[in-house]
């Protein structure tokens, strides 16, 4: 059973109320993003495609890392000993 099981009940409901908050504020966070960047002039397409695209970035950013990290493994060093044989900043 996970650690939360094991709560009496009111503990573990007061736990899901307190997130249930959070993620409503959230929400209305986001919904006020939203609305700040149409009145910018961007439209929903436009935001989709961005958020599609930092998605497709970050698997590919993932995948890239993993081989280095395999990589350095393979030759015995660290992953930021790499970074310079492949033109690399420590931020990318």
């Amino acid at each position: 059973p996970s650690p939360k099981s094991l709560q009496p009940n009111g503990a573990s409901e007061e736990a899901l109320r307190c997130e249930i908050k959070e993620l409503k504020q959230k929400d209305l966070a986001l919904d006020q993003e939203i609305a700040q960047l149409l009145s910018e002039g961007y439209s929903l397409e436009e935001l989709d495609k961005h958020i599609s695209l930092l998605h497709e970035y970050n698997e590919i950013k993932d995948a890239g890392q993993m081989l280095l990290g395999k990589l350095a493994v393979i030759r015995g060093v660290t992953t930021k000993q790499l970074y310079p044989e492949y033109d690399l900043e420590l931020s990318d």
